[in-house]
């Protein structure tokens, strides 16, 4: 079983930054996937930012530019650099495991509140 923990979040002023990290136990970490997701009251859940294994980088229109997503395998750790942030960032960022190999798992995080006052 896998588990997936998030810090990092709180409250920030527009323009500000955050850094969310995400800790993954277990021994899959360094093959599979990661994401970073955020889900605001009354929206859908939605993809921010993925990185593989080889450390293929892909983000949303919403968040290119200002977030960076990485990884360090070696700790089981990713991720998510937020700069020049927005109110409307905010929400509560959850990360997501996805094993790249049979039986294909997915494992989420808690997650945590980022707030961006205004």
């Amino acid at each position: 079983q896998v588990q997936l923990v998030e810090s990092g979040g709180g409250l920030v002023q527009a323009g500000g930054s955050l850094r969310l990290s995400c800790v993954a136990s277990g021994s899959i970490f360094s093959i599979s996937t990661m994401g970073w997701y955020r889900q605001a009251p009354g929206k859908q859940r939605e993809l921010l930012a993925s990185i593989t294994s080889g450390e293929r980088r892909n983000y949303s229109d919403s968040v290119t530019g200002r977030f960076t997503i990485s990884r360090d395998n070696a700790k089981n750790t990713v991720f998510l650099q937020m700069n020049s942030l927005k109110p409307e960032d905010t929400a509560v960022y959850y990360c997501k495991l996805g094993l790249t190999l049979w039986p294909f798992l997915e494992y989420w995080g808690q997650g945590t509140q980022v707030t961006v006052s205004s």
